[in-house]
């Protein structure tokens, strides 16, 4: 594929007439999706689509167009060049870009991570052996991403990985149900069934009589599935620096040193720990790591190109929604293995759904418990908790109320497939807290 892709930059480059100057972006999958229910397939189907973006510059001025490749290279040559002509007949009526901002100085980058990836058959049959008679619903997605950039002043990027994504739920009955998933680049049948055996042993615990408790504030320990959810939300605008300028970012009181985060709290932009590559849609390289937050106060932020040339910053290869592709939270020194005792009296929280902001400005962030959240009495499970909402400040989860985050760290790959695989992920550790406010 990375042959095919440059071929056609090559060929590309070749209509370019006058100071036009080109960037090409290359997305590209060959991905199988297999559903199960009732741990038996229910369907499986195999993806391969790859998807070409042509920005034209000149004067100034950009116009961007996407199309599908078909992987015939003659037709696929004379699509771009129909576009480039759609697009060179646009560009004059266009107004001029103030923004606009690409890389000039040529960054080359060539990344292949190849993987142990499973066959469908075997991924299915690991999948179905191991579960067994249990109701588990869920789906496998698994194959190479591909990433690709290039421009006409001589930059050429690719980015190649393998990766795979089986996430499950395996109910009990009714809405009783345990969330899991597993993600990596090498599959791994042990590891597997680890996970599997995992949510098995706690199918009992739903089996008992669900307790309701009223609102309150709760010590309560959150999974690394749930801790990831909270740090979703703050994608949603919290370490943007245009969002940080313009003083509308969630972390504002973070960012102007009015509130801080425990000092257990060190969060990064890791892209050698990620899927995503190391470039941008317009050709910025990304630092290896970036430090969003050091020990509880704001450290820097994700820029991109645009907000760059606003603002006089220097770019650091976020992309345009300026949120983050490869987050780590750093991890603490609780031990996964006695959490329960530590917990002692409290909410074991697995996982965290529908969330959205209360209060922006306080960071206030609200949304349910579902499937396995349990009630704890003396470091053991008593039953399953009824749905819970809960409401309370990003300040107080993890500043005042935080206890300390886990020695182990999970590492959490998107589930999102609109359009196309996703290559965000995470990894996170889980999150003791002394206090969590539920309101209903």
């Amino acid at each position: 594929m990375k042959a095919y892709f440059f071929e056609l930059v090559d060929f590309a480059l070749g209509q370019l007439t006058g100071t036009e100057v080109l960037l090409l972006k290359f997305d590209g999958e060959a991905s199988d999706f297999v559903r199960f229910n009732h741990g038996r397939v229910r369907q499986p189907l195999s993806v391969t689509q790859n998807h070409l973006a042509l920005t034209l510059i000149q004067d100034q001025r950009q116009q961007c167009v996407t199309f599908s490749l078909t992987g015939n290279k003659a037709t696929d040559c004379e699509l771009l060049i129909q576009q480039l002509g759609v697009m060179r007949y646009q560009l004059p009526n266009l107004p001029i870009d103030p923004y606009l901002l690409y890389a000039t100085d040529n960054c080359d980058s060539d990344q292949v991570r190849r993987g142990v990836l499973p066959t469908i058959d075997q991924a299915i049959g690991d999948i179905v052996d191991q579960a067994g008679r249990l109701d588990l619903v869920g789906i496998l997605s698994s194959g190479p991403i591909y990433r690709g950039f290039a421009n006409s002043l001589g930059q050429r990027n690719w980015h190649e990985v393998d990766a795979f994504l089986f996430d499950w739920s395996i109910y009990q009955v009714a809405d009783k149900a345990i969330k899991m998933s597993y993600s990596g680049t090498h599959w791994d049948r042990s590891q597997l069934r680890s996970r599997i055996e995992s949510a098995r042993t706690q199918l009992p615990y739903l089996e008992k009589a669900a307790v309701s408790i009223g609102p309150g504030e709760y010590p309560a320990y959150l999974s690394a599935a749930a801790v990831n959810e909270l740090l979703g939300l703050l994608n949603w605008s919290g370490f943007s620096a245009k969002e940080q300028h313009t003083q509308q970012s969630v972390l504002q009181a973070l960012v102007n040193k009015e509130r801080t985060l425990s000092p257990h709290i060190t969060l990064r932009e890791n892209t050698q720990l990620g899927l995503a590559p190391v470039f941008d849609s317009v050709g910025f390289v990304k630092p290896d790591r970036i430090t969003l937050i050091d020990a509880g106060q704001h450290a820097s932020s994700l820029i991109s190109p645009r907000t760059a040339k606003e603002y006089g910053l220097q770019a650091n290869g976020a992309n345009e929604s300026e949120t983050t592709q490869s987050l780590e939270l750093l991890p603490g020194m609780l031990d996964s293995a006695n959490l329960l005792e530590q917990l002692d009296e409290g909410i074991y929280v697995s996982n965290l759904h529908y969330l959205n902001f209360s209060d922006r400005t306080a960071c206030r962030m609200t949304g349910l418990t579902r499937f396995a959240t349990f009630w704890v009495e003396q470091g053991e499970i008593v039953a399953p908790l009824n749905v819970m909402r809960f409401d309370d400040s990003l300040y107080r989860m993890l500043s005042s109320h935080l206890m300390g985050l886990t020695r182990e760290t999970e590492w959490l790959l998107s589930s999102d497939t609109y359009g196309q695989r996703s290559v965000r992920s995470s990894r996170v550790p889980g999150a003791l807290l002394s206090k969590l406010r539920l309101t209903l």
